[in-house]
């Protein structure tokens, strides 16, 4: 173990790793999720409204008074999880004793984000607008409720879980297999004493990447059909985007995981430490990326480790596009920081590469 620092660096960090990512990050019951407030009003009862909103600890008021195309463009993209939209004679109908409706849009892609939040809505809701009018008293002794709630869970609202599943599992499948099988490119070379030979021939260390990484794409391609069709055949997944959109953000998002496996090729000495390197890699990935547990519910400190791995954008763009249908322009952000991840991997593979014909 002494001289296999990797292998004994394994035995203490998966523990620890594991340690703190389930006892500190993972959250099952999301707070401060973003929210959008569609309103052209500012009277007493708004605000009192959105305070007992906040105060509940679910909701944060990131976008207020914003218009209603701005709303659904923040609601497509991901930037807020609801959009409250409250009339104009909201507290016109409060004070001549109607009973006002306000509307809150929930983004349901993930039911177990919205459940806990849309729980707490009627109550808190009618509680804050009797505070305002100053009829606590008269509240208790009401049955009814003088405030309605209607709420509309866009994009699953039967809160079907397969819907959020099934297409985070093509992430997950791509970069479980692309990521492993790269990463021995390299290394088996190595042990199978062929290294000599391949550097020995007339190639740059370029056109070496490129033939160790280009037949994976080709299975990359195979598993990403295998996995739509199952999606659309078995589990009745909708697909309410664009499927060219789709497969370009596909195609970043396995390009930057081949190059990923070869850049830990070109640091691992043998197949068994690239296979360590590689599962050191996938478990925080999994758990911080949103696949198993809400990104949102989990500390700042723990979403910007999450935001360092492509897994993390990738889950958006493909629930953004097959969800909700989302246009480019919604998805532009992920796939752009997709892009700067595999531009960044082929640098570091290049250079490490060319330090080991040194």
């Amino acid at each position: 173990m002494r001289r296999d620092h990797i292998t004994f660096g394994m035995m203490l960090g998966v523990p620890l790793m594991q340690l703190i990512l389930f006892g500190f990050a993972i959250n099952n019951d999301p707070k401060a999720l973003p929210a959008a407030l569609v309103t052209n009003s500012h009277d007493q009862y708004t605000r009192a409204m959105v305070t007992a909103l906040e105060m509940t600890g679910y909701y944060r008021f990131s976008h207020i008074a914003v218009s209603p195309a701005e709303a659904e463009a923040l609601i497509a993209d991901g930037s807020v999880s609801f959009v409250v939209t409250v009339p104009s004679d909201f507290a016109r109908r409060i004070e001549r004793g109607d009973r006002p409706q306000i509307l809150v849009e929930a983004d349901a892609t993930d039911p177990s984000v919205a459940s806990g939040a849309i729980s707490t809505l009627s109550s808190v809701a009618s509680k804050a607008i009797s505070r305002a009018q100053g009829l606590e008293a008269q509240l208790a002794r009401q049955k009814g409720q003088q405030l309605e709630v209607v709420v509309h869970k866009r994009y699953n609202p039967e809160g079907i879980t397969q819907y959020n599943i099934v297409p985070g599992l093509l992430g997950v499948i791509l970069q479980m297999t692309m990521v492993m099988m790269t990463s021995m490119a390299l290394t088996r070379e190595t042990e199978r004493g062929t290294m000599e030979n391949l550097l020995a021939m007339p190639a740059t260390s370029l056109e070496i990447m490129l033939g160790k990484v280009l037949p994976y794409l080709a299975v990359g391609a195979v598993q990403v059909s295998v996995v739509l069709i199952a999606a659309k055949l078995l589990f009745n997944v909708p697909f309410a985007g664009s499927m060219p959109l789709l497969l370009t953000g596909i195609l970043i998002f396995v390009s930057a995981l081949v190059l990923l496996g070869y850049t830990i090729s070109t640091v691992a000495k043998t197949q068994m430490q690239a296979m360590q390197l590689t599962f050191f890699y996938f478990l925080p990935s999994l758990l911080l990326s949103g696949f198993m547990f809400p990104f949102r519910g989990m500390p700042i400190w723990a979403q910007y480790i999450g935001e360092m791995f492509p897994l993390t954008h990738f889950l958006r763009v493909v629930r953004a596009v097959m969800l909700k249908g989302a246009d480019y322009q919604a998805v532009q952000k992920p796939m752009s920081v997709l892009l700067l991840f595999t531009l960044g991997f082929a640098t570091i593979a290049l250079l490490r590469f060319r330090k080991t014909l040194d």
